[in-house]
């Protein structure tokens, strides 16, 4: 029996890095499920738009956001161009979730001051949804690596991140971004002379690569969809 299509719909971004990033997730999770029709789609930014890949898939597809929390692109964007498509679904986020933890703990790991207090830098969003998320995620990370860890937002909520950081005077970043990107070069800037790790999926060193973890999660998501 042919499986459902996964599509995987990311936010979209014209930094070239963080695009890149993007489209290696999504070409990993094909190679891990090479009997599914893996698609990419975004709800901003780049093309296809998601409501066009969804036409251009026949048959079940399990849309997977490349997201991570709950807010408007989930609720209003994917679940708007389901709603008329009785034999597609959309999966719930990739975040909060331990395997994200996991990578965030082993991006910390890589830098300096392994003790000191984290400050999770949240993309931010005016849906109330989104809050539960991140705080659940920081949870997570707390619970992962024993130490204190605050939230710092980069848009839509408080504490922003120079209130987060103002104070922690001693705290590292630590950035809750998929990719590379106008939020991530906002954050770099916010953190100044702090040390702040990379991207979940900042595969730019030869060392690193797309994590495992993500890959896992995503394929997670389409399974649990799949198997409902």
């Amino acid at each position: 029996m042919v499986r459902p299509a996964l599509l995987a719909v990311s936010h979209g971004t014209s930094d070239v890095d963080g695009a890149r990033s993007i489209a290696a997730l999504v070409a990993r999770v094909a190679e891990r499920l090479p009997d599914v029709d893996v698609r990419e789609g975004f709800v901003d930014v780049q093309q296809p738009d998601a409501a066009s890949a969804l036409a251009g898939l026949d048959g079940p597809v399990v849309i997977v956001p490349l997201l991570l929390s709950q807010g408007f692109h989930v609720h209003h964007d994917l679940h708007g161009i389901v709603a008329q498509r009785p034999d597609a679904v959309v999966t719930d986020p990739l975040g909060p979730d331990p395997l994200l933890a996991e990578v965030l703990a082993t991006r910390l790991d890589g830098i300096r001051h392994p003790d000191a207090p984290i400050v999770l830098a949240v993309a931010g969003s005016r849906d109330e949804r989104s809050v539960p998320d991140a705080e659940g995620m920081a949870a997570l990370l707390r619970a992962r690596t024993g130490r204190r860890v605050d939230l710092g937002y980069l848009a839509a909520r408080h504490p922003d991140l120079p209130t987060a950081l103002a104070a922690a005077p001693d705290a590292v970043v630590a950035t809750y971004l998929l990719g590379r990107g106008f939020f991530f070069d906002l954050a770099v800037r916010h953190a100044g002379d702090r040390l702040i790790t990379g991207p979940l999926l900042d595969d730019l060193l030869p060392e690193r690569g797309i994590p495992d973890a993500l890959v896992d999660l995503v394929v997670a998501r389409y399974e649990t969809a799949h198997s409902a």
